[in-house]
């Protein structure tokens, strides 16, 4: 790569660092990310134990001519939008409007056997309804203005491509019907409630509508090429074409908001959560990895909420672990950009990084010491509760004497996890001789003794 692009990637715009995020490892993994993708920016926001820790931009947000990336700058993020409108969906639910087991019919009685297709079948994209928007590039007729209505007449009139939940299949007319219903319920502009239950009580105060508006000169531009030629400015689409479904601009920040509300329950009740965020099951029983409006899966024993989001010149990718209250808001202004991803995967391991064990030397030295005892047949019973000591017959030190001494020196003795479990720490050691290796697990009180010293 040519030292004029390599410049392009250096430029950083940074606001807050947490104080657990490694400035230098962000910074390598951001122009990493941009050097193999080719992406003009990035702009990323770090949720670490609930609170947002990170903002930063990296390379330009527009080309020509050359801007620098800012935090403060919006990105079309695109189908990250979707779990908005399940948001609002649920926010109805609460307000006892309207059910995710509600029929279509109930609202648009028109469409393509809208008597069997539920709200919940829209969300999970499971209803059968044809993808009006499947293209990766704008097609000459989504460059004209549309309606949602004009969108559900064309797609949701159509046969459905398959009988209502017995397959998954993403498909952007399920949003647009689903938009249509809560503005049937409010007597109101999609945007407008969104605005009222959401934005606004969130503080999230830059978020726009580009269903009606476009990005100004204060943004971020989006991009796309063909192959590896040169980077072109991405045609926006049509007026309408995104409603509900992908129509939200944002700077990272106001996401990452989101996210801690959807940690927090600051907006949705802890069952609209689980609503939220229980992938959906076929009719015949077979699970998916979708839920409403956000995919569900495990991320090394993690759980993990995930959406992506494209749109012309615009990826965005949206993925929370809510059981570390973290967060990882990640935007890039080139079609189909593989920097959102990179970034992310790259960012993951900071946050999911187990804390340090405390009492980890003190606890190896402790397990060594009683080992070395044992091996003589002996244990020191005031470290033991009355459980433990119970459990230490002479049968069981004469055992272990006898066993352990036979294997000859001992080569080593080191932790290998610890967790909770019973109110107590449960730690794992491996005991290693010349020829044999043996497994070690003690539990340990919150006064220090140990329930268990255990040998196998």
């Amino acid at each position: 790569m040519r030292p004029c692009h390599l410049l392009i990637f250096l430029c950083v715009s940074a606001a807050v660092f947490g104080a657990q995020l490694p400035p230098a490892k962000i910074d390598e993994i951001a122009a990493k990310a941009l050097a193999e993708s080719g992406a003009p920016s990035v702009s990323i926001a770090v949720v670490e134990s609930g609170k947002i820790a990170l903002e930063k931009a990296y390379g330009q947000a527009r080309l020509e001519p050359a801007v620098d990336a800012r935090p403060d700058m919006r990105y079309s993020i695109g189908s990250v939008s979707k779990q908005f409108l399940a948001g609002c969906v649920l926010l109805l639910v609460q307000d006892g409007k309207l059910s995710l087991d509600d029929r279509v019919s109930k609202y648009l009685p028109d469409l393509t056997r809208a008597g069997e297709v539920t709200i919940r079948e829209l969300l999970t994209h499971t209803s059968g309804y044809q993808d009006y928007y499947p293209q990766d590039y704008v097609a000459p007729f989504m460059l004209k203005p549309v309606t949602a209505a004009q969108i559900i007449d064309q797609w949701a009139r159509k046969p459905l491509d398959f009988d209502p939940g017995t397959r998954w299949q993403y498909s952007n007319t399920n949003y647009a019907i689903a938009g249509r219903i809560v503005e049937k319920v409010t007597g109101g502009p999609f945007f407008e409630f969104l605005s009222k239950r959401i934005l606004q009580p969130l503080g999230m105060t830059t978020a726009i509508n580009l269903a009606e508006q476009t990005m100004g000169p204060q943004d971020a531009a989006g991009y796309t090429r063909f192959a590896l030629g040169p980077l072109r400015p991405a045609p926006a689409e049509g007026r309408g074409w995104l409603f509900a479904a992908g129509e939200l601009a944002m700077t990272a920040h106001d996401l990452a908001l989101w996210d801690i509300s959807l940690m927090e329950h600051k907006l949705l009740t802890p069952s609209s959560i689980e609503a939220m965020t229980t992938p959906a099951r076929l009719r015949n029983g077979t699970p998916t990895d979708y839920a409403l409006g956000v995919g569900v899966t495990d991320a090394d024993g993690h759980p993990k909420w995930q959406h992506g989001g494209a749109v012309s010149g615009f990826v965005s990718l949206n993925t929370v672990w809510p059981d570390r209250k973290a967060a990882v808001v990640v935007f890039a202004n080139e079609d189909g950009s593989t920097a959102t991803g990179a970034v992310a995967r790259g960012l993951a391991p900071l946050l999911l990084a187990e804390a340090e064990d405390p009492n980890a030397a003190r606890a190896l030295e402790q397990a060594r010491r009683i080992f070395d005892a044992l091996a003589e047949g002996k244990i020191d019973r005031s470290l033991l509760t009355p459980d433990a000591n119970a459990f230490f017959t002479e049968q069981v030190l004469g055992d272990a004497a006898a066993s352990l001494k036979a294997q000859g020196p001992l080569v080593s003795l080191k932790q290998t996890s610890v967790e909770l479990r019973g109110g107590m720490t449960y730690r794992h050691f491996e005991v290693k001789f010349k020829d044999k290796s043996l497994h070690l697990s003690t539990l340990t009180m919150p006064d220090g003794k140990l329930e268990q010293y255990l040998i196998q």
